[in-house]
Parts: C-alpha cells; structure tokens; sequence
C-alpha cells in the first residue's frame, strides 16, 4: 500500500522550527511493506526552513505569530499534496497531529497560547476531501490493529 506520510516523520527537517520528528512506527510501515510517500505541505507551499510559527484561525486564515497571513502557501502546499497522493495510488495519509497543514480531527486555536481546537488543517482537510484515510500519528496503531 501506498502511504502518504509527513516528511518530517522519516527524520526531514522540515519543520516550523527546523527540526524534525523521526517515528518508529512510521518507519516501521516501511519495514512490513508499505510504500511512505512523504510531504511537507508547507515545504511544498513555498515556505522556509525554519519559519515563523503560524495557526490555523477560526475564520480559515493560516496567520503567523507575527500576523503574517500565510494562507495561499499553505492552500497551495495542500493542492500539491493532493496531487502527490494521486499520483501515487495512495488511498491512506499519517499526518503529524494538531499542525495547521496536517492536523485531523484537532489543531491548535490560532491565539498561539497552545490551546487546542476541534478542526483539521488546510492539507488534511483537502486529502480527507480527496478520499484518503487520513490520520494523525496518535492514532496510527489503532488503525494498524484495532
């Protein structure tokens, strides 16, 4: 199976903060068979390494902490993010939980105070609209097993 997976989770330091967020379960998909497909929506988006912090805001603007509006990068991050998934048959998506791309199901309130949120970010939302399974990495071994 295909997997479309955050890249940051194979070691990638593509992060808001430069840093990465290597998972063992993710690389253990890997090791049972599965094809990781990785992206970083807002990598794709146009945006740095590192960048300033942003949040996803109850409007649907993605604002950085400076009061950046990030929101096109962030869409278009998304768009891409779609269109890899298509391009390679993946029908299943593990994202890294409560980001303003990849969060589902929870993300942070946009007051930048750690405050979480029910909602899903911009690229989750567009792959769950496009018929994947998308996850966070919380929630991956009940998937796995449950």
């Amino acid at each position: 199976m295909n997997i479309l997976v955050s890249h940051c989770f194979l070691g990638e330091p593509c992060r808001y903060d430069g840093a990465s967020r290597l998972d063992r379960q993710i690389i253990e998909l890997h090791r049972a068979g599965h094809n990781l497909i990785p992206v970083c929506p807002e990598v794709l988006g146009g945006l740095g390494v590192p960048r300033e912090p942003a949040e996803l805001q109850p409007d649907g603007r993605v604002l950085t902490r400076a009061g950046e509006d990030v929101t096109a990068q962030y869409r278009a991050g998304a768009e891409r993010a779609v269109e890899i998934a298509k391009e390679n048959g993946c029908t299943v998506a593990v994202l890294k939980a409560r980001s303003p791309s990849c969060g589902s199901g929870e993300v942070y309130n946009g007051a930048f105070t750690g405050t979480l949120t029910s909602g899903w970010g911009i690229a989750a939302k567009l792959l769950s609209e496009a018929g994947l399974e998308v996850m966070d990495e919380e929630h991956l071994q009940a998937w796995l097993y449950g």
